[in-house]
């Protein structure tokens, strides 16, 4: 069993933990640092990834847009949604897909705690309740160094769909832990179920970091 860094960084803006994860990848991937992992809840904001199609933007209403480097195509985060970066060190190229598998793992995982029974889609990445889509998936890899993650809704107000059409697939709906099981499930709920699965699947241990001391020393 090895251990990861976790920074637990409450509710932070897109931007300011975009430039965080760049910063923590350039040390990662120079072995500076060791895998860092972060979990952080989101204002609102809209993200293009490599793939995305204008049209998938409905209607932003003034919701910050911001283009990525991570795959896939349109994305909301938001309150309610537990986001999850690994910044992780990769041995081979041929390692990207088997690390998006187990991340879907790890939430389906999670969520069975909850009694809710979910699946991955190869056509489309991500994990699923029948037909509706409850974590989002999109990695970048750079210098064989994972960033950005997943998107969890939790307790996600679930009219996002008017902004953009998530993921691109009009075809599927969206839902959320709570909307599942029928009462509210607070994003800290939803990091306490997520955060032992990915322990299990990824056969490591979180060495916990404050916040503050986080942003802090990110750089140094």
């Amino acid at each position: 069993m090895t251990t990861a860094r976790l920074l637990d960084l409450g509710r932070r803006p897109y931007r300011e933990v975009w430039a965080l994860q760049r910063e923590l990848h350039t040390a990662v991937a120079e072995g500076c640092k060791p895998d860092t992992w972060l979990v952080v809840e989101h204002d609102p904001v809209i993200t293009l990834g490599r793939k995305a199609k204008t049209e998938n933007v409905i209607d932003a209403r003034g919701v910050d847009v911001v283009e990525v480097e991570r795959g896939g195509d349109v994305t909301y985060h938001g309150p309610g949604q537990l986001v999850v970066y690994p910044i992780r060190k990769l041995p081979r190229f041929r390692e990207v897909v088997p690390f998006v598998s187990a991340l879907e793992r790890a939430v389906i995982a999670a969520l069975a705690t909850f009694g809710i029974t979910a699946a991955g889609r190869k056509e489309h990445r991500g994990v699923y309740v029948g037909n509706n889509a409850i974590c989002a998936v999109g990695l970048a890899v750079q210098k064989m160094t994972s960033l950005h993650g997943l998107a969890l809704n939790a307790d996600t107000v679930l009219d996002y769909d008017r902004l953009i059409t998530p993921c691109g697939t009009p075809e599927f709906g969206i839902t959320s832990i709570s909307n599942e099981i029928g009462r509210d499930v607070t994003w800290a709920e939803a990091r306490d179920a997520l955060l032992p699965a990915l322990e299990a699947e990824f056969d490591l241990t979180f060495e916990r970091e404050p916040a503050t001391a986080a942003l802090l020393t990110a750089s140094r």
